[in-house]
């Protein structure tokens, strides 16, 4: 502003009465002022020369006390830019210096990339945890129980965000911490330890302290197949100077609730009936409540988690204080302490630029949904078939409040294939899953039926065993392309499984979980895109959702 004030006195300046041609006061500014023939013209009875009086120059004088005075200000507005600019790149490295990294994925299995569509644009996948570590004072204060004060910290809270590939929409999938599942081998990259895989299921939370988030990213991508692109990670004390940054985020009850019991359980969350915003410690309760929230269950939390972060991400939109610079620093400050992030976020600008990212959908647009399960005793499992379904979606960029528009068909490539007998075919196993070991032999049988068929030069690739849900051709270039469809023309494959891939170095077809068993591709039903029931699904924009209080735990 002090700028624009400065621009702005220099034409008052210019437009006083004018001094004559003589005075060089006003040959300096003529041109400055802009006008016809470089000033005014002189007013009738002025002379060219200086007058008896001398009162032209008496004018010039004070004109050029002004010129230095702007110059001056000029200056100093320049050297004070200056100073501001050093000071904000100071607080830059500062904030830098704030944010904590760690190895992306420390797991063996990587998830294949998704194929970018028809603009060149690809999905982003964001893997949030909730660490509940009490490594510090200010956890341990925060955290609850002694006996847990230094201890192996769980994932206790795993969100995975995806945001579409054309930015449109965003789809949220929560993960309860109560889920059992087989925790991949993890190498922690600062020690050099190695978790072997385990043989049973174990709960997932547990993966953290496996060497680090980076072993949660790989359980992740180990069962759902999804590539993850980043995680970022808060734990407890980073929560609540996060809810004080952004002003207190709005939550509903319908009923007033105290997250006691009797025996001192609970989050100690004490709400009347109705919307109140919480920031602090009392929003650290909320995220954390399970007593007192319906069946005082992880997937009654979980839900508590989605209405909260709708609320939160309204909350930001909304929210004109936001914009203040003060609130601005306070939450930039606060945000790079809470954070621990993947080395690809490491910088205050990565983490900006992928903010503008994520908040390009509309809250309508946004879609909370928890993985679908199955009680396992006092656990839970991903429920088969519907837990698949919602990954595979997020996996192929279908939005899950189905407002996509309808996919094109698949175009036939205008490149010719080459005769069968001249196509070299690498088939790979990736029938192994999260719960099932890789089926027997499957990468030499197809590549025998290939062979039957006349595609000579197929060959079983037994080194390689990668997971797929279902059964993929890779191909690396578009030369390749037609090869790649040629090969699923054959074995009866939809052409929208054959997908481009800097993976591969040649036609690879990856037999997926699908065809586990015999010589021919089962004949798939036609996909359906709707989101399942099972995975509770909360629309962004919803402001009515309350969560529903247990009779036990009212006041």
């Amino acid at each position: 502003m002090r700028q624009s004030s400065v621009r702005g006195e220099v034409p008052r300046a210019r437009v006083r009465r004018p001094v004559d041609s003589g005075d060089p006061g006003r040959r300096g500014g003529s041109h400055e002022a802009g006008g016809p023939e470089g000033g005014q013209r002189r007013g009738k009875g002025q002379s060219d020369g200086d007058g008896p009086h001398g009162h032209r120059r008496g004018r010039a004088r004070p004109r050029r006390r002004r010129h230095r005075i702007l110059r001056w200000f000029s200056i100093t507005l320049a050297v004070l830019t200056v100073g501001t600019a050093g000071a904000g790149y100071l607080w830059y490295q500062h904030l830098n210096s704030n944010i904590k990294t760690d190895k992306l994925n420390i797991g063996e299995h990587r998830a294949a990339k998704p194929t970018p569509n028809a603009a060149g644009q690809t999905p982003l996948n964001i893997l949030l945890i909730g660490s509940d570590a009490r490594d510090s004072k200010a956890n341990q204060k925060l955290g609850g129980a002694k006996d847990t004060f230094g201890g192996v910290p769980l994932a206790d809270v795993q969100m995975l965000v995806h945001l579409s590939a054309d930015r449109s929409n965003m789809s949220v999938v929560s993960m309860p911490r109560d889920t059992l599942l087989k925790l991949p081998k993890c190498t922690d990259p600062k020690t050099g330890t190695e978790y072997p895989a385990t043989v049973g299921r174990q709960m997932t939370n547990e993966s953290l302290g496996r060497g680090g988030p980076g072993c949660t990213v790989a359980t992740w991508e180990l069962l759902t197949g999804i590539h993850i692109d980043h995680f970022m990670m808060v734990d407890f004390a980073g929560v609540v100077s996060m809810a004080d940054a952004i002003g207190g985020v709005p939550v509903c009850v319908d009923a007033n609730i105290h997250s006691k019991d009797s025996l001192g359980h609970g989050s100690g969350l004490k709400l009347a009936k109705g919307t109140h915003p919480v920031k602090g410690k009392q929003a650290l309760q909320w995220l954390r409540t399970r007593y007192g929230f319906e069946d005082g269950s992880d997937i009654a939390r979980t839900k508590a988690q989605h209405m909260y972060m709708n609320s939160m991400v309204r909350q930001m939109r909304e929210n004109a204080t936001i914009t203040n610079p003060g609130k601005l620093r306070s939450l930039a400050e606060e945000a790079t302490k809470a954070l621990r992030v993947d080395e690809g976020l490491d910088t205050v600008k990565k983490l900006y630029d992928l903010s503008n990212e994520l908040k390009k959908p509309a809250p309508k647009r946004i879609t909370m949904t928890t993985m679908p399960f199955v009680y396992v005793g006092a656990r839970v499992a991903p429920k088969p078939g519907d837990a698949d379904k919602l990954f595979r979606l997020v996996r192929e960029d279908v939005a899950l409040d189905g407002k996509d528009k309808k996919k094109t068909p698949v175009k036939e490539s205008d490149d010719p294939a080459a005769a069968d007998g001249e196509i070299a075919v690498r088939v790979q196993n990736g029938t192994r899953t999260a719960e099932l070991p890789a089926a027997s032999g499957r990468a030499g049988t197809v590549a025998q039926v290939l062979t039957a068929k006349g595609f000579t030069k197929a060959s079983a690739d037994q080194a390689q065993s990668p997971s797929e849900e279902k059964t993929v051709i890779r191909f690396p270039s578009v030369d390749l392309e037609g090869d790649a469809q040629r090969v699923a023309k054959s074995l009866g494959i939809p052409l929208s499984s054959v997908k481009k891939s800097t993976d591969v170095s040649g036609v690879t077809v990856v037999v997926g979980d699908d065809w586990r068993e015999g010589n021919s591709y089962p004949k798939a039903s036609k996909d359906d895109d709707t989101t399942p029931d099972t995975a509770l699904a909360l629309n962004g924009s919803d402001t009515k959702a309350c969560m529903k209080v247990n009779k036990n735990f009212t006041w």
